[in-house]
């Protein structure tokens, strides 16, 4: 065994945590220099080198003038910060259209003034900035800001991160003080409560042909055996019969509604009527959360959770639209998709399927067949500024809407 292979192991686990530290304080120290920063000090290096290597004694001022500026903007970059910064949303959860309110408090924790700097707060793609004002020893300094919600979105706010350079922006030492939070921009929704029968009706409750040793919808008599549960012992046919006869039922069917939401581009005409079919299913999905009927709700590329209205609705605002052009999914197609829902939530009694303007009728149809006779299906076309509508098409009810406004209404009508 080599002295290398002997010694190297403990050599390496002893210098470990000195050579990752030093590796690290030489990232950081590497991204202190801006771009401009990097460029002065090539300047000074390659006059300071033509002057020794050709006697151009004239570089040598361009050599000076260059370190001197870096020289110049060390002292704003040096020392040690110490701050306790606090990054507060009012509400980490709101609709399209509301404005989210949150604050950023930082407090001076060292035991001297700190220097005047600049916060930045990165909010999804975007960067807001303020001033920091220099602080004295425990005093604090609170900055509101708001963020407007135009569109539907999951945003990443922050982290915090204080910024110190010199003005002509050939330093710049940022540090991050907090961790980044999720915004949720949730979609529009409109209650369901006095129309959501239309979806369900004549569906909870109803029995089937499976027998079950307990539910609510009584089948028949049969005798004992070892096991059964002897609650369910009919006394007075046990008597008569002289062996003992327990109660047969029949389950009852419950109430299993998947929303199918189309996210394939091609089936909408704009992003006005996406906006819309998305904020249709959730809606039709919270109301049978609500009422605690089971829900799942599908996409082309996945399922939504929906073990709560909150989680339903933080789904949905990560929702996108696939790129039909970089990568198109098997199912792209409405028919195929229908399928595919069909399959993946086979326990499904009430399917309702969710599509934009440029579905026609053909398709829908298409759709429709794919779905198991037995299973209650409602399409719901999503057309932007179009007169509600109902019709009946392949043994299924077929929901025109243009505006959010109007699905309470068309729900209703649905169960007519």
């Amino acid at each position: 065994m080599s002295a290398v292979s002997r010694y190297g192991a403990p050599i390496g686990r002893i210098a470990g945590p000195f050579v990752s530290p030093s590796a690290a304080a030489a990232a950081r120290l590497l991204k202190v220099p801006t771009s401009f920063g990097w460029a002065v000090m090539g300047v000074a290096a390659l006059s300071a080198t033509g002057a020794v290597a050709w006697g151009w004694q004239e570089l040598n001022t361009w050599t000076f003038i260059a370190v001197a500026l870096v020289v110049v903007a060390l002292p704003f970059v040096l020392g040690k910060l110490s701050y306790r910064v606090t990054l507060d949303l009012a509400r980490n959860r709101v609709v399209v259209g509301e404005r989210a309110v949150g604050r950023v408090d930082v407090e001076n924790t060292a035991k001297h003034r700190l220097l005047p700097a600049r916060i930045e707060l990165p909010v999804g793609q975007g960067l807001a900035s303020f001033h920091l004002p220099g602080l004295d020893s425990g005093e604090t300094h609170e900055e509101l800001f708001t963020i407007p919600t135009n569109r539907r979105t999951v945003l990443s706010v922050g982290p915090v991160r204080s910024i110190r350079g010199d003005a002509l922006g050939l330093l710049r030492r940022q540090l991050a003080w907090t961790e980044a939070v999720p915004l949720f921009v949730h979609p529009r929704t409109t209650s369901l409560s006095n129309s959501s029968s239309g979806l369900f009706r004549d569906l909870d409750g109803l029995p089937t042909k499976d027998l079950a040793s307990d539910d609510i919808s009584f089948h028949a008599l049969r005798e004992y055996v070892p096991g059964d549960d002897r609650r369910y012992i009919h006394w007075k046919s046990s008597a008569r019969t002289g062996k003992l006869m327990v109660r047969q039922f029949e389950e009852t069917r419950r109430s299993h509604l998947a929303v199918a939401l189309s996210t394939n581009p091609e089936h909408y005409q704009d992003d006005v009527e996406f906006e819309l079919a998305i904020s249709v299913c959730g809606s039709i999905a919270l109301q049978s959360l609500r009422e605690e009927k089971e829900v799942t709700v599908v996409t082309h590329d996945n399922v939504v959770p929906s073990p709560t209205g909150k989680r339903l609705l933080d789904g949905l605002a990560a929702v996108d639209a696939f790129d039909a052009a970089f990568a198109k999914p098997r199912h792209s197609a409405p028919g195929a998709f229908a399928q595919k829902v069909a399959t993946d939530v086979a326990n499904a009694s009430v399917i309702t399927v969710i599509f934009g303007g440029r579905v026609d009728m053909r398709e829908i149809q298409a759709a429709i067949r794919k779905i198991p006779h037995g299973v209650r299906t409602t399409v719901i076309r999503c057309v932007r500024d179009e007169e509600l509508g109902l019709r009946s098409i392949a043994g299924a009810s077929m929901l025109t809407l243009g505006h959010l406004e109007d699905l309470s209404r068309g729900v209703r009508r649905v169960g007519e």
